[in-house]
């Protein structure tokens, strides 16, 4: 029988509010992976929080292990790092999957053609441009092999192999991923896979945290001045500053 273990990491920042309703929706997903008889596994990396984060997943069942500096990558790096499973999951923490999600996911791995993949996405909560941005989004993660940092699959030898997340990068850390993970999949004949029945549900809260101003300063300095942009904590604000 094809058997898989699963490691679903999470990423967690003062993550208090919306945590614990995501977690909860990943353990009624990891359902799929039970009725296959699969393993799974949930962990948490605080990101070195100042709130009830980590108590709160505790509560969950999960595992928390913790990183002191605040960088979405190394959180992610020290969740895969404490993993077991032969493949890994990067969940978002304001993130909703579901048990169809984590299905169609499994059929990619027992395909066996697959070394990493993702999701397309939907947002919670309505807005008009914020819905405009994710339409656009999912038909790029879909032609790129892009797949969105609020969901990422890849097999656990695959991603150590090509050195995980960038700790250089404090946002587009996923693209980058991706790009070494699409480079390592034409070397082995394998693909990325972009699941898209079942889409991701997940917070539009950046929409309504930030004004329109926040969001086009932020595009402007990406474009203008992308590599010192995406390697400055300070500039990549709407992930650092703590609101939520």
């Amino acid at each position: 029988m094809f058997s898989v273990k699963i490691s679903i990491v999470v990423p967690a920042f003062n993550e208090q509010k919306l945590i614990g309703s995501s977690l909860q929706a990943i353990n009624k997903a990891s359902a799929a992976f039970e009725r296959l008889k699969w393993e799974s596994e949930l962990i948490v990396c605080d990101n070195n929080s100042s709130d009830r984060t980590a108590e709160l997943a505790r509560a969950e069942g999960a595992t928390v292990v913790f990183e002191p500096i605040n960088q979405i990558g190394r959180a992610r790096n020290r969740g895969a790092a404490e993993a077991t499973g032969d493949w890994i999951i990067f969940i978002d923490a304001d993130s909703s999957p579901s048990q169809e999600l984590f299905a169609a996911v499994a059929r990619v791995i027992q395909s066996g053609k697959c070394v990493a993949g993702g999701s397309t996405v939907k947002l919670e909560r309505g807005h008009l441009i914020g819905n405009l941005i994710t339409s656009t989004w999912n038909i790029l993660s879909r032609i790129k092999k892009w797949a969105p940092g609020s969901f990422m699959f890849c097999e656990r030898a695959a991603f150590e192999k090509i050195g995980g997340f960038s700790a250089e990068l404090f946002v587009t850390e996923e693209l980058d991923l991706f790009q070494r993970l699409k480079n390592l999949a034409r070397e082995q004949g394998r693909q990325i896979v972009i699941v898209h029945r079942h889409p991701l549900l997940t917070s539009a809260r950046k929409m309504h945290l930030y004004s329109a101003w926040d969001h086009l300063r932020l595009l402007g300095k990406t474009l203008i001045r992308t590599a010192k942009t995406i390697r400055n904590r300070e500039e990549c604000f709407m992930w650092y500053d703590g609101r939520r």
